[in-house]
Formats: C-alpha cells, structure tokens, sequence
C-alpha cells in the first residue's frame, strides 16, 4: 500500500502541468500504485482569496472520496480565514496546508499559530511544503523562497501536540526538533542511494516520522518510488514511510486495516 502526502489538482502559473485534475491525479495514482493522495488546490498558493479554490477541490475530490484526501489551503494574513475554515469543514476537508513563503507571514508567527490552534481543534494534521520548485529553474515572477528548517523548528517548538508533516523537507535535523513533538517528515526531496538522506533521516527522527510523498503534478511520482525500493531498511519500516505511518496521522489505520 502506499499513501502519498504530498499532491495537488490545478494549475501553475509558470508552466504547463500535465496533470490538473483529479481525475487525472487519481489515474496517475492507479498507474503508480498508490492508492490514496493527500491532495491540495494549486490555485489557492496565488488567489488572494484562497477560499474558492478550497471549493474547486471540494467539489473535484468527491467522486474520489475513496482515493484523494483533500486538505484546506488557508491563508491566516487575510482576513475573514475563521470563517474560511468553518466553511472548509463544512465542505468535508480533513486537513491545513499552509504556504508562508508565498502568502506573506511567518510559519511560527501569531497569525499562523492561531490557525495552525483552530485547526488543530477540529483533528486537523498541519502541512507546510518547505518548496513548491525548485529555486535552479524558478521563474523570474515566483518569488516563493524555501522555508529554512529553523522555521520548522520554531513552529514545531511552539505547538509540539498538533501533527505536523513537512512537505519536500531537506537539511532537518531530527535533534533539533522537541523529541515529545508530533511530527512527520516527507522524504520527495532526499536520496536512498549516494548520500542516504533518507537513511541519516531515519536515525536522526525515527521510523515513525517519516512519511512517503512525490510532490505531483510538480514532481513526477516514479523517483518517489524508486527512493522507497532502493532504501536499505527492513520491510517494516518501509512499511511505515510507504503508508503506515501517514495513515496513523490521518486517522486512516481503521479504514485501511
């Protein structure tokens, strides 16, 4: 089984996707083997009001109620995002994905903090893509920067109890996160062969922070794949990063066992 974390419908301003819906998303899904996407609106990274896109991606996950699980994108720098989040609920949305880098605040700010506690409240897990692309070919208009890991750190610190995943992590290390904190990290970015990121990862946060994820329609899947074959670790914890522990934070493991 495998659940990937890390996915989207829509579009991107910079280039072309050859995968804007979620009926391609989940045909994609049935080509690479995985049988469930955390999936987020693209749109919602550049729409001033965010909310829209909320509803685009409500209304286009429901027919694959089985196979996408749709996360909130919310910007807590405009106005009116307590009422945005009522209504994402409403809308049956089961998770935050937040973009400090483009929507202008700071991941362990005030603003954010309130709506990562508001979203916690509803059983929420909080996501945050430390990049969206890669800087080498961004184009000249996409000033997202990456977030740093000291990002991380200070959120993480500030709200150790609500479940966090990192998006597209790379350069965290697991001793400088709170050991009692509720985190996972998703591994898109970091390499099973060469350096073995994904190997010093496990030793530095363990097996049960580490969730699989490809970052598509931005990323292809199949390296995400590949990372997950070539990783030199017992069939339990591959387990574990392939599904396991990303349904254990999504309350998932009831439906999936």
């Amino acid at each position: 089984m495998l659940i990937d974390v890390n996915a989207y419908i829509g579009h991107w301003p910079f280039r072309q996707l050859r995968i804007t819906t979620a009926e391609g998303l989940v045909c994609e899904m049935d080509r690479q083997g995985i049988d469930r996407a955390v999936a987020a609106n693209l749109h919602g990274v550049f729409y001033k009001n965010v909310q829209p896109a909320n509803e685009e991606l409500a209304e286009a996950a429901r027919p694959f109620g089985d196979r996408l699980i749709p996360f909130a994108t919310l910007n807590p720098a405009y106005p009116g995002w307590e009422e945005d989040l009522r209504r994402c609920e409403g809308l049956g949305l089961r998770g935050l994905r937040l973009y400090p880098q483009y929507h202008g605040y700071q991941l362990a700010g005030e603003a954010a903090l309130a709506l990562v506690d508001a979203a916690a409240r509803l059983g929420w897990a909080v996501q945050a893509p430390m990049r969206l692309v890669d800087r080498r070919g961004r184009h000249p208009m996409d000033q997202g920067e990456d977030l740093s890991p000291a990002d991380y750190e200070a959120a993480i610190g500030a709200r150790p109890n609500v479940h966090w995943m990192i998006l597209a992590a790379a350069g965290l290390d697991g001793r400088r996160l709170p050991p009692e904190a509720n985190y996972a990290v998703e591994i898109s970015r970091l390499t099973a062969v060469l350096r073995r990121d994904i190997q010093r990862l496990l030793e530095g946060v363990g097996p049960r922070r580490v969730v699989w994820g490809t970052g598509m329609p931005l990323n292809m899947a199949a390296p995400a794949w590949l990372r997950l074959q070539a990783l030199d670790v017992e069939a339990e914890v591959k387990e574990r990063i392939a599904w396991r522990n990303a349904a254990e934070m999504l309350g998932l493991v009831d439906l999936l066992a």
